[in-house]
């Protein structure tokens, strides 16, 4: 392989690798954030990804990530400085991203919603508005249009309401969070009840919030849905144009490309 570049998401939950030669995207590894690593120990992990597809560490070109762990990005910059003698370059700290942030204090959106939103509106060049909705840590929808970033959403994510839900009840069973029926059942079983009541109820949430958004938002209007319950969440409601679970990395390596960057 040549021209080969890192792409690293670093979230509250998990630090996602992404493996891409400038025209697509390879594949993706997950790592667990831990801020108790240390940068060998991330170094390490990053050599048995390139091990496993058979890269070698002097053939990657760049290293280019967002983060919302802000204590994690000295032991990554470390790791592949070490490891990899690259730099870590983060947007929009060290790359630009091309939108107009309208946030009041533009430095407090985080980077991966502002890379997510980027690439929604590269997905969907036709579209006047898009909903970009994030179903991770949290379920974020991120309004973008023409070329400005507008603001957006913050409610609970799938995963931690549901720990949540769990924390405070002495006898709830393990829930799985997956339905197999396109509709909502009478459920008669605890964890079948919180399973559908959970995926029906956050499917419509948001089929209820993008409708809303779309009379404040000029069209066309296309909705755009990433994060690790996306599938989950699309299977049961049509309210999605796209699904695209690698839309942060996406959005990453279109970064990378239109950067100049070599």
């Amino acid at each position: 392989m040549t021209n080969t570049v890192l792409l690293f998401d670093i979230g509250n939950t998990n630090i996602k690798i992404g493996i891409t030669q400038r025209e697509d995207l390879a594949t993706t590894y997950v790592l667990p954030t831990d801020p108790h690593q240390t940068a060998d120990s991330i170094g390490f992990r990053i050599l048995d990804v390139l091990s496993h597809m058979s890269i070698s560490p002097d053939e990657i070109k760049a290293c280019i990530g967002s983060s919302v762990v802000p204590d994690m990005n000295p032991i990554i910059r470390k790791a592949v400085k070490r490891y990899l003698n690259q730099g870590l370059l983060l947007a929009p700290e060290d790359i630009p991203i091309p939108l107009e942030n309208r946030y009041t204090r533009p430095e407090q959106v985080g980077a991966d919603r502002l890379v997510g939103a980027y690439a929604a509106r590269k997905l969907c060049p036709e579209a006047r508005s898009i909903v970009s909705v994030d179903f991770g840590t949290a379920t974020t929808f991120d309004c973008v249009q023409d070329n400005a970033y507008l603001g957006g959403l913050i409610c609970p994510g799938v995963k931690s309401a549901a720990s949540a839900l769990a924390s405070n009840t002495a006898k709830l069973p393990q829930i799985s969070l997956e339905v197999h029926s396109d509709m909502p059942v009478f459920g008669r079983s605890t964890s079948t009840s919180i399973n559908h009541g959970f995926i029906f109820g956050f499917a419509s949430m948001t089929e209820g919030l993008c409708k809303r958004l779309s009379t404040t938002l000029e069209g066309p209007m296309q909705v755009v849905a990433t994060g690790g319950f996306a599938k989950d969440i699309a299977r049961v409601t049509s309210c999605f144009n796209h699904v695209r679970s690698d839309l942060l990395m996406e959005g990453l390596r279109l970064l990378y490309l239109e950067s100049g960057i070599r």
